[in-house]
């Protein structure tokens, strides 16, 4: 799959989220997999451009490809942000109007753009002009089930010049209760020639094959279901070319996984916020494993890396039979 020139690895992507997809994580997924990665969403509001939180936000180091998500409701603030972000190095600007939160739709941002098609051409035509990198878009079926309006949408972006397009399988109204539906994804990629890419409730090889089968699109993106197992991105990608599924990751495995991710995350923010970042990662991994409530209780009361190191190292090692221990 290709988004303007350049040419994807492969057609697994992993989605932006906000909190979750930072560096370090964005490097582990494309490392395990991912064909592209985007950047959590970085605000059009150029007063905030100089604060911690979005010049991390804003640096793609070790990553390859970059693309980089904006999001806001006025176009010449976007176009702003869309150059700003380029200048900084990204290969690609992603506008976010799939983004369901309250925070984001009270401000007519995100998904809330949905309800304005004039605002929307105004927006992408005002972008797409700003800046020579592909622009692509993120957005939702609607803004609710009465209002599916993501076929209009998805010929409105063509017609502006947006290069891609991914659509989250839910309505705003949906936020992230009940199950994706894929007609409406079906019905855009029958609607436009630009690259689609599905979204939503993907979270396993066979699903991956069924989206891309059923709605014809031409990628995948993958957003919860990557939280605490990124090599979810090998297993969909060799599921793909080979029909066969990979072998889970051994306990040792994750357990080396988590604590290269850990260390990245406290030379990425810093010990003391690293440690606290950290631990709904941790969180994440450890989800289904035995004894993992209780683990998770005891992993948030460490203070300092060295002891959130020690005390992974002690679980995982509990957990792991002697058999892969000594292998």
């Amino acid at each position: 799959m290709k988004i303007g020139p350049y040419l994807l690895a492969n057609n697994v992507l992993l989605a932006p989220m906000a909190g979750a997809t930072d560096r370090p994580y964005r490097q582990l997924c494309k490392r395990l997999g991912a064909g592209m990665t985007v950047s959590e969403m970085v605000t059009s509001n150029a007063l905030l451009w100089g604060s911690a939180k979005t010049l991390r936000r804003t640096g793609h180091d070790g990553e390859g490809l970059h693309s980089v998500q904006i999001v806001g409701a006025d176009p010449e603030q976007l176009a702003a942000a869309a150059r700003y972000n380029v200048a900084q190095g990204a290969q690609i600007i992603d506008i976010n109007m799939g983004c369901p939160a309250k925070k984001v739709c009270n401000t007519l941002a995100g998904s809330a753009l949905l309800r304005d098609e004039t605002l929307v051409v105004r927006i992408l035509e005002t972008v797409v002009k700003a800046v020579d990198v592909p622009v692509t878009l993120k957005i939702r079926t609607g803004w609710d089930a009465q209002h599916r309006n993501g076929v209009r949408i998805a010929a409105i972006a063509e017609q502006c010049g947006v290069q891609a397009l991914t659509v989250h399988g839910r309505t705003r109204a949906c936020g992230f209760r009940g199950t994706a539906e894929y007609d409406t994804l079906a019905a855009i990629k029958s609607a436009v020639s630009i690259p689609v890419i599905a979204n939503g409730d993907i979270d396993s090889p066979e699903k991956a094959r069924f989206v891309l089968d059923y709605t014809q699109a031409d990628a995948i993106m993958i957003g919860r279901a990557a939280q605490g197992q990124p090599w979810i991105f090998r297993e969909i990608s060799h599921y793909l070319d080979t029909g066969m599924r990979l072998p889970p990751p051994g306990l040792q495995e994750i357990r080396q996984l988590l604590l290269e991710h850990l260390e990245n995350l406290y030379s990425f923010y810093g010990e003391w916020q690293g440690v606290r970042v950290a631990r709904k990662h941790i969180g994440w991994y450890i989800r289904g494993q035995v004894g993992g409530g209780a683990f998770r209780q005891r992993i948030n009361l460490a203070e300092d890396a060295a002891q959130q190191a020690a005390l992974i190292k002690e679980y995982f090692d509990q957990l792991t039979p002697a058999e892969e221990l000594a292998a």
